[in-house]
Formats: structure tokens, C-alpha cells, sequence
């Protein structure tokens, strides 16, 4: 694909289209410039604390809600009645209620990504095999052993697949909130970049996501590798 793109613009494409050798021409010479390093700073100084706040909420309610009936039926219906609206649309409110500055960011990040982990967590403990329920019982364990020594393993797989989602989310919703209204980060570059008519540094702001989610990605995938060793070994 790389190769076709980079064949066509040697055929001619318009302006705002770069090659890919233009494209990383620009990204090697922005990495020498102290701007992109203060963006990309700024924006995950946004993203991941908000990652950790949804994730870390969706987890704890999660679970609590997939081995308790009273949490269930209090919030598996407000989750799921809400999860289909779009966050961002939410933004205007959470700057009124939080002001304009990163803290009304941080938790629609945080809230966007609540939502993917608490519903993998959630199906994650109610999948558990009532059968090591039932043993762990009969060797005399209590509730709170088998909530961590049984329902929370069992249910690790899922809520690292909704941790991924979220991971991707927090950058999704970090950028289009940088857009709306920020004076610093990757997304607020891009909307600079288009002001100025700067194409250049759009596909650098672009490129610096795509590596940074990817990155992020690939570290949540090395960390569930290695909290989920014991199941290769059961296999």
C-alpha cells in the first residue's frame, strides 16, 4: 500500500496529499524540534490518566456488579442504557461543570473508557465456571478467596481485551477533545496545522498517535502476556 501511495505521488497528487517519504521526511525532522516532544507530553498527560481512572472504575464495578446481584441490578441498567451515547458530546457539559483546563479532558477520557472495561469485566465474572466455584467451597474457602483466587483470574482475559479497547479510546476521544478546545497536545496541532494550511505537520501529528497508540498497545500486550502465563501452563 505504502509503495502504491508512494507511486501515485510521483504521478502527481494534490497538495495536501504527501508521499510517505515526505511524511516521514517531516516526522524525522519534527523529532529534532522541542514542540512535538511538549505535545505529545501534553497529550498524554491527558490520555492516560484518564485510561487509568475509567479502567480502574470499570474494573472495580465490573466485577462487583458480575458476582453481586444488588450491584448488578443498580448499575448494570445505567451503564447500558448510557453506553450507546457518544462521550465527546458530553465535553461542553464537563467543561462547564469542570472548567476549561485539563481536568474536564482527563474525565471524558476517563468516562469514555469506563464503559468497554466494566462491560469485559462484568461478562469476564459472570463467566466464571460455577464448578471451580463449587470447589472452592467445598475446600472450605470464603467468598473473598474465590472473588480473588477464582472469579478475578477467570475473568482477567476479558478485562484485558476491554483494556485494549480502552487504551485505543483514550487517544480517540484525547484527540477529538484537543480539537475542540486545548492549547497544547497532538490534536490541537493538527487543528493548527489546518488553520495554517501546515499538511505537514497534520500527518506528523497523525503518525505520532498511530506510534504512540500502537506502542501502548503492545506494552498492554506484554503485561497480559505476563499476568496470564499460568493459563499457557494449565494448557
Amino acid at each position: 500500500m505504502l509503495l502504491i501511495w508512494q507511486l501515485a505521488a510521483l504521478a502527481g497528487l494534490p497538495d495536501y496529499i504527501l508521499s510517505p517519504l515526505e511524511i516521514l521526511k517531516h516526522f524525522l525532522a519534527a523529532l529534532g524540534s522541542r514542540e512535538l516532544y511538549v505535545d505529545i507530553a501534553a497529550s498524554l498527560g491527558r490520555a492516560l490518566p484518564g485510561f487509568a481512572i475509567g479502567s480502574a472504575l470499570g474494573i472495580a464495578l465490573g466485577l462487583a456488579a458480575g458476582v453481586s446481584r444488588v450491584f448488578d441490578d443498580t448499575l448494570s441498567p445505567v451503564v447500558f442504557l448510557t453506553y450507546p451515547v457518544p462521550k465527546i458530546v458530553l465535553l461542553p457539559i464537563f467543561m462547564l461543570w469542570f472548567g476549561i483546563g485539563d481536568v474536564s479532558k482527563i474525565l471524558i477520557i476517563a468516562l469514555a473508557c469506563f464503559y468497554p472495561v466494566f462491560i469485559n469485566a462484568y461478562y469476564g465474572a459472570r463467566a466464571t465456571h460455577k464448578i471451580l466455584v463449587w470447589s472452592g467451597q467445598n475446600m472450605g474457602a470464603g467468598r473473598w478467596r474465590i472473588f480473588r483466587g477464582i472469579v478475578v483470574p477467570s475473568a482477567l482475559p476479558q478485562i484485558f481485551a476491554g483494556l485494549r479497547v480502552s487504551l485505543a479510546l483514550s487517544f480517540i476521544v484525547m484527540f477529538a477533545a484537543e480539537m475542540i478546545n486545548a492549547r497544547s497536545g497532538l490534536g490541537h496541532m493538527i487543528r493548527i496545522a489546518e488553520n495554517s494550511l501546515r499538511f505537514d505537520l497534520m500527518y506528523v501529528s497523525l503518525l505520532s498517535i498511530a506510534i504512540l497508540g500502537y506502542a501502548g498497545d503492545r506494552l498492554l500486550h506484554f503485561i497480559r502476556d505476563k499476568a496470564l502465563a499460568w493459563q499457557e501452563s494449565a494448557a
